[in-house]
């Protein structure tokens, strides 16, 4: 009978291990979903799958840990840069919510390593929504329609 371990078997026939017929990995970290426009007309939406978006806050979180002794300005510097390599793949039409949600995240996770620098003062919100809009750029589609990308004007 059949492999449980998922490795090929010469005897089994036309139900052998075959690698079309394995779980496939995307290579695209985006998710595609049927959905409807404000219109009312059908669009194919890209959304970012929840799994990466995790993994890569918690990297963030760490670094964050790890640079937390670092200058206000070099911290905001490196977390800019984070933020703006997310923007760049991820913010695509129809994808604005997840993007905002990974920099108030990212945000939240700041404000956290801030907050544990000193014992005698702690930053406050007010100081920290500052702090958040000099340094982290703001989430917004960077990338067009793709009917308007692809657009073939002869």
């Amino acid at each position: 009978m059949g492999q449980p371990s998922g490795k090929p078997a010469e005897h089994e026939g036309p139900r052998s291990y075959h690698p079309a017929r394995q779980p496939h990995q995307s290579p695209t970290l985006l998710t595609h979903i049927c959905a409807t426009s404000k219109n009312g007309w059908f669009w194919l939406r890209r959304i970012t799958i929840s799994k990466r978006m995790r993994a890569k806050l918690r990297e963030v979180n760490d670094q964050l840990k790890r640079r937390r002794h670092e200058p206000i300005p070099v911290q905001g510097q490196w977390l800019a840069s984070v933020v703006r390599g997310h923007l760049a793949y991820y913010a695509v039409p129809g994808n604005t919510d997840a993007v905002k949600a990974f920099r108030d995240q990212t945000t939240r996770h700041w404000f956290k390593a801030l907050r544990r620098r000193s014992q005698r003062t702690r930053i406050t919100w007010a100081r920290m929504n500052r702090i958040a809009a000099r340094w982290i750029p703001r989430a917004r589609a960077m990338h067009p329609f793709p009917e308007v990308r692809f657009a073939a004007r002869t």
